[in-house]
């Protein structure tokens, strides 16, 4: 079993930036590929990015390319969602999950385990 846990979420105003984290117990996330997903109110829950643990390569959202960028800290054993130039419609809940797939999925029927999501809100 692995557990995820999300956190860096909180609220903020429109324009400014957050950095999520997402970390693992139970086993590292070497042989994954670690993916951020978002839901927002009242929609279905939508791709961000992923990235492969293991070379580092990334595969972001066209909506989400040039303000959100994730990463990895193999020394910290953790995965970054960088998010700049906030909106208001970024609020969402943020949740990162991994899957053995490493061929860049955006499918979220292939991520196996997933944390219980951050709350990210951004106000006008």
């Amino acid at each position: 079993q692995m557990q995820l846990v999300e956190s860096g979420g909180g609220l903020v105003q429109a324009g400014d930036s957050l950095r999520l984290s997402c970390t693992a117990s139970g086993r590292t996330f070497s042989g994954y590929s670690v993916g951020w997903f978002r839901q927002a109110p009242g929609k279905e829950r939508e791709f961000v990015a992923t990235l492969r643990w293991h070379d580092g390569n990334t595969y972001h959202a066209d909506s989400m390319k040039g303000r959100f960028t994730i990463s990895s800290d193999h020394a910290k054993d953790v995965v970054y969602l960088q998010m700049n130039s906030l909106k208001p419609e970024d609020t969402a809940v943020y949740y990162c999950a991994v899957t053995p797939v490493l061929a860049m999925s955006d499918r979220q029927y292939e991520y196996d385990y997933w944390g219980q999501g951050t709350q990210v809100t951004v106000s006008s």
